[in-house]
This record gives C-alpha cells, structure tokens and sequence, in this order.
C-alpha cells in the first residue's frame, strides 16, 4: 500500500512509519517538526516537512495517490489546549478537516486515525472505560478530538471513506518527546538520569493507563487491514498513579530522588483506564509489553540519549 503518515516524525508516528515500511508498504511522512524530531525519520520514507493545515498539502496528495492515511499530527498538550482552546482547534479540527478533504478528492479508501481514551470520555463513571463509555471531555484537547472523529464518521458516510478510530491511553516508550508532546515517564527519566528533581503535580494519586508505544503499533498494523468501520481503546485496563510510576522510574534509574510535589494542573483528570475487550475481540489486539518491561526499555533508551 502507498500510506501516508501524519506526525511520521514524532514519537508515536515514527514507530508506526518504521512497522509500515518492515511489512513492505511505501510510506510517505508529512511533519511540521514542531515537537517530531528528523532524526525520527526513516531513511526509506519520503519525508515533506509541512504542515497539516497547510494548502500545499493537496500537492501532496494528488503526487502520492495514497490508499490509506494514518493521521498523527496533533496539538497534544492538554494543559496548552485549557490555555489556548482556539490553536487547539485550529492544528486539531482544521487541521485533520483538510486532510479528509484531501481523501475525498484524491480517492483515498483508508483513514486511521490516532485519537483518545485518556481524555475523550472526560472524567470517568465506570472503571475501566469502555467504547461506549459517555463522551465529555474535560478539555479542549479531548473535544478536539471526538469531533474530528465526527467529521471522519461524516466523509466515511458521504465519499465512502473507511476508518478505524484508535483511542489511546498513555502511550509512553522510546523517543517520547519529553519537552513536546509530554508524559510523565519521559519526563521523570529524563530528569531522574540527570540527577535533577522531578516535580510530581499535585498529590500524585491521579491515575493513568500507560501502554507501551510497540503494542500502539501492532494496533496500527491490526486496524489497517480490518475491514470494518470502527473504534476501539487501546489501552491495558490497569490504572496506575504517578506517585508508583516515579518510585518505579526512581529505582530503574538509581536516581534516590526523593519525591517532591508541586501545585495540581488545570484540566488533568483523576483517573483514567481503558476497557480493550472489544479490541482483543474483533481487532486481534491486546497489550504484550508488562509496565516494568516498557519502563526498563524507556529507561535505557533515555540512558543512551543522555
């Protein structure tokens, strides 16, 4: 298949490119380089550095002649959607808005599309969460989203474009952008391995879902060839909180940080874990990588960053 590759040159992206391209599928990768890294490129990719708002993105298109699109690109950082809703909207919903465009008038059949367990269903009623889970976002990041998975539904409905919707949990691992994007395992490795004080927000008992960026990618590689329309979490279905995530990272690093709390964050929820019964059902997916194994390879990834 010829695929393009949203946000191809950031963490998640990245990975997801390399997978395409080691099953024998011609990748081209468009990335802004906002918080993607060039170095996360692979060599085998045709790479343009652009926006995904940006109208030369239909030259794109029309030269590719794509099959399928597995959209990436992203404003992620909730805490900057809380501050500044409208940039939020403009890279997310816009953003993805030209893409489908795009699909439409160049005959892509395929759309997968990267969006959000953590933050869709707002704060949760049920634990864990599954797909039919109500749909309040906390955030502006988390509506962001669930709309730009209503305007796939329309195109799907109208031009015959099928999608998968991936809601993610935490993904964490190797390449993630500890500046950028965010997540607290890149950013206590990155600190722990430089002896510098990690700062904890809040009292740490708020709970995530944190799933290894390779199981991600092996859900990428299920959803484009399923031949449905459809959506799934992509999660574990085990909370952990933050305080176990930094006593974990503590000791893999041999940083004997003590633990230093800061003020809580505006529009961080409190807990957040994802049902995936419906994704080992019908997509053939469930978690292989253990919370210590995923850490221990992020750590040492950090380590030799450092």
């Amino acid at each position: 298949m010829k695929i393009l590759v949203t946000g191809g040159a950031g963490f998640i992206g990245s990975h997801i490119a390399d997978a395409f391209i080691a099953h024998g599928h011609q990748v081209t990768i468009i990335d802004n380089l906002v918080t993607g890294r060039r170095e996360n490129v692979n060599a085998q990719a045709t790479f343009h550095q652009i926006d995904i708002g940006d109208a030369g993105v239909a030259e794109i298109f029309e030269r590719g002649q794509f099959d399928a699109v597995c959209h990436h690109a992203a404003q992620m950082d909730v805490r900057r959607s809380v501050v500044d809703p409208r940039y939020d909207a403009e890279v997310n919903i816009l953003g993805t808005l030209n893409l489908l465009q795009q699909c439409q008038n160049t005959g892509v059949k395929k759309f997968l599309f990267a969006s959000t367990g953590g933050a869709i269903y707002g704060e949760q009623v049920r634990f864990p969460a599954d797909e039919e889970h109500p749909t309040w976002p906390a955030s502006p990041y988390g509506i962001s989203k669930l709309a730009c998975e209503k305007y796939i539904y329309f195109f799907a409905q109208n031009y015959r474009l099928r999608y998968v919707f991936l809601r993610y949990a935490n993904v964490y691992g190797p390449r993630q952008n500890p500046h950028g994007e965010a997540g607290v395992v890149a950013i206590f490795s990155t600190r722990l391995l430089k002896g510098e004080q990690a700062v904890i927000n809040g009292d740490g008992k708020q709970t995530r879902d944190y799933v290894f960026v390779g199981d991600v990618v092996r859900a990428n590689l299920l959803a484009l060839n399923y031949p449905e329309n459809d959506y799934f979490n992509i999660g574990t279905g085990i909370e952990t909180d933050v305080n176990t995530i930094y006593q974990r990272l503590n000791e893999a690093t041999g940083a004997g940080m003590s633990e230093r709390h800061g003020p809580a964050k505006e529009g961080e929820q409190l807990r957040s874990v994802l049902a995936n019964d419906k994704a080992r059902r019908l997509l053939d997916w469930q978690p292989k990588v253990s919370l210590a194994d995923g850490l221990k390879e992020t750590v040492e990834w950090f380590h030799t960053r450092k």
